[in-house]
């Protein structure tokens, strides 16, 4: 959708976006992107989790030697 036509019918343009993604244009070219806030919420939960297990396999591709359970606990002040 052209940024004129979208500013001129907002609230069709928000309408739409309830159910997809509102691509916005200038020039031809995409500029924004309109979508729900339902939406919103589920693409910045999925990033996070992708964050969360792109640091996990960081974490556990790191070398260095294991330390044992009993060790991490200790540690850690659980025993």
């Amino acid at each position: 959708m052209n940024i004129s036509a979208a500013r001129e019918s907002l609230p069709d343009a928000i309408e739409l976006a309830r159910t997809e993604a509102v691509v916005l244009e200038r020039y031809g070219r995409p500029a924004a992107v309109l979508i729900s806030p339902e939406q919103y919420e589920k693409l910045v939960a999925a990033l996070e989790d992708a964050e969360a297990v792109a640091a996990y396999d960081a974490a556990m591709s790191e070398a260095g030697p294991n330390i044992p359970w009993e060790q991490v606990k200790a540690d850690l002040g659980w025993v």
